[in-house]
């Protein structure tokens, strides 16, 4: 564990000071977040739920919830990591970190493992309380200049969002079937910036990308992408994402690739049964942070590029995106049974 982006600001007294300046820290915008510990919740995945609500997602509520299985501790967790690399999250802020048990403080640090993010955690009693794990956490700071001077760092925070670059491409699906632009066929060259037309079934899609247009996508009214915006499973928001600018068959996520989104996530490709028609697509803006979202948990996973995105969403008959999709009635994705197949 690297505790050099750790800081614990002890606060014996628990000033009101330090408690308002953290509140007033929350800049998603600016890429620092202010994390608030549900009190007294013996649910073991409750932090990573804080976390996510931080970062501006919403569990459906109610006991057969789509979301139950963000319940569980390492995927509730693994969604809060994807969100907080893809949106660009450099500094979390978590007050009242004295209440938080052992368990829970690993949980933390192990979160700020996995994202690089800067952790300031507001130790809100006597020190010599810490337990080891921060004892050991070198930057320590107890005045209120100190902390003001903490948050107004610029340090590692980003303007906007950060968009993880592709994966490198294999030789042959930067050119299709590794042919230079002019030596591929006379048809296929003629052929290359009409929209939508498919490619190569093996090429990423900057591969793509350089032989056709990208299909324009379909405008949705904004209160409907703030609906899926607030989504807290990153698969769940990217998948459906795709269908509303899209209006692709649920199928064609069946086979979508990390290589099938562009690095800066501003197209992505489908794949038809037999990669009979794979066209690329555009990514509107309201979506790039949803596919980066996606796409980010797929690379958490540690899956290869050229295993599908969306494969964990799409079992049990997908069922997860199916009861989401019926909660956003205005976008028509009531997805009925069968559209597994496109």
């Amino acid at each position: 564990m690297v505790y050099g982006d750790v800081t614990l600001v002890v606060d014996e007294r628990d000033d009101l000071f330090y408690t308002r300046a953290a509140l007033q820290a929350h800049r998603p915008a600016e890429g620092r977040i202010t994390v608030q510990p549900t009190p007294a919740s013996g649910s073991p995945a409750a932090l990573a739920h804080d976390m996510l609500y931080a970062l501006g997602k919403r569990l459906a509520p109610g006991p057969n919830s789509p979301d139950v299985w963000l319940d569980s501790v390492n995927p509730a967790w693994l969604a809060a990591a994807a969100w907080g690399v893809a949106t660009g999250v450099r500094h979390v802020v978590v007050p009242r970190a004295h209440l938080l048990t052992i368990r829970r403080i690993d949980q933390l640090l192990a979160w700020r493992e996995s994202t690089g993010a800067q952790l300031t955690l507001l130790w809100q009693k006597a020190s010599r309380g810490l337990p080891p794990v921060l004892a050991r956490v070198e930057r320590r700071i107890s005045g209120r200049d100190q902390f003001e001077a903490l948050l107004a760092e610029p340090g590692p925070i980003p303007a906007r969002p950060c968009f993880p670059p592709a994966a490198p491409m294999a030789g042959p699906a930067v050119v299709a079937a590794g042919q230079s632009p002019a030596s591929r066929p006379r048809e296929t060259r003629a052929a290359s910036l009409r929209t939508g037309r498919p490619a190569h079934p093996c090429t990423s899609a900057m591969a793509t990308a350089q032989l056709v247009h990208a299909v324009p996508a379909i405008e949705i009214a904004s209160a409907e992408a703030a609906a899926l915006a607030v989504l807290a499973h990153p698969l769940i928001a990217g998948a459906l994402s795709v269908l509303a600018f899209t209006r692709a068959g649920l199928g064609s996520l069946r086979f979508t690739r990390d290589l099938d989104i562009t690095g800066d996530v501003s197209a992505i490709k489908l794949h038809g049964v037999g990669h009979r028609h794979c066209p690329l697509h555009a990514v509107p803006a309201w979506a790039r942070p949803l596919l980066a979202g996606a796409r980010t948990h797929h690379r958490l996973m540690a899956h290869p590029p050229e295993d599908g995105v969306f494969a964990p969403v799409m079992v049990a008959e997908a069922r997860h995106l199916r009861a989401h999709a019926g909660r956003l009635p205005r976008l028509d994705l009531s997805l009925p049974s069968g559209t597994l197949v496109p």
